[in-house]
């Protein structure tokens, strides 16, 4: 089964806590081993200086790998986040944020991705991660 972007946004509004679905998350693409979600702008997310906060980065590459794990899995699996390292290059401000998860590796039990966080119209990323999943169901 392929992962439409409305299933993947249907799995949003399933299986997250209601702060995750406050982030406004919706999903551009889904696909076997990818997915693309946009992290809409909002001074509500926003640190002092007006930069969009850390803690909302990492709460949508976090979001956006379940998405994408999910797509390589044909569909939602009970997951839990084992790793997540990130890394915050440029501050995001006043602009949408495309999160784009690649799946690396994909086994029974264990999920790798890399995710790249990008202003919408810059083209050097704002924020990387790298995170590992364990597969549940």
């Amino acid at each position: 089964m392929t992962l439409t972007p409305a299933d993947a946004d249907k799995i949003l509004a399933d299986h997250f806590a209601p702060w995750v679905q406050a982030l406004g998350l919706t999903v551009q693409e889904a696909g076997d081993h990818r997915a693309v979600l946009r992290l809409p702008w909002s001074e509500a997310l926003a640190r002092d200086g007006g930069g969009l906060s850390g803690q909302a980065l990492m709460a949508a590459a976090d979001t956006a790998t379940v998405i994408a794990i999910a797509g390589a899995r044909g569909g939602f699996v009970p997951m839990t986040t084992v790793q997540q390292s990130t890394s915050f290059q440029r501050p995001v401000i006043g602009a949408d944020v495309l999160v784009d998860v690649t799946i690396t590796k994909l086994g029974k039990r264990m999920a790798f991705a890399d995710v790249t966080m990008t202003a919408e119209g810059d083209a050097e990323p704002a924020a990387k991660a790298s995170t590992v999943y364990a597969l549940l169901g």
